[in-house]
């Protein structure tokens, strides 16, 4: 892409490629950093942009998607929620049997999946704990939150 590209054509050319990755790879879930809030306004505008185009494609594409806090991320990779991009690299880098020298993009992005991949399994617990709850009630309880109040129209 040529230096000084619209905003428009820089994310009509992120959801074309990314379309293309996700039709060639076929994943079957997906997970994605939360936005963090210490980054600059116009940093921050830019990564919604992006993200919003990310989010759409595993959207439509009936991918689900599980979000992760950058903490979160953090304390599943190297056991410290406050952990720096170097920790945080060192960490990826040795768990999966990388070079050190990673760019930070890369580590980030394998953080968030390994993150996921760690939590995966307590989802599916959690899941099937759920499951067998609501057939032992017989499909008549709401797992999960309570509702209260009143009912909207």
């Amino acid at each position: 892409m040529r230096p000084g590209t619209g905003l428009a054509e820089r994310l009509g050319w992120l959801h074309e490629r990314f379309q293309e990755m996700v039709d060639r790879l076929e994943p079957d879930t997906a997970a994605v950093e939360a936005p963090f809030h210490g980054a600059s306004a116009r940093s921050a505008l830019h990564l919604a942009h992006a993200r919003g185009v990310i989010l759409a494609v595993l959207a439509r594409t009936g991918i689900p998607v599980a979000e992760c806090a950058p903490a979160t991320v953090k304390k599943a990779v190297t056991d410290n929620g406050r952990a720096g991009k170097d920790e945080v690299r060192a960490m990826v880098c040795s768990e999966l049997g990388l070079e050190p020298d990673q760019p930070d993009d890369l580590t980030d992005a394998l953080a968030v999946a390994l993150c996921h991949l760690h939590a995966a399994p307590f989802h599916e617990a959690v899941q099937h704990a759920q499951a067998v709850e609501l057939a032992r009630v017989g499909g008549r309880a709401t797992l999960g939150r309570k509702r209260h109040g009143k009912r909207r129209g």
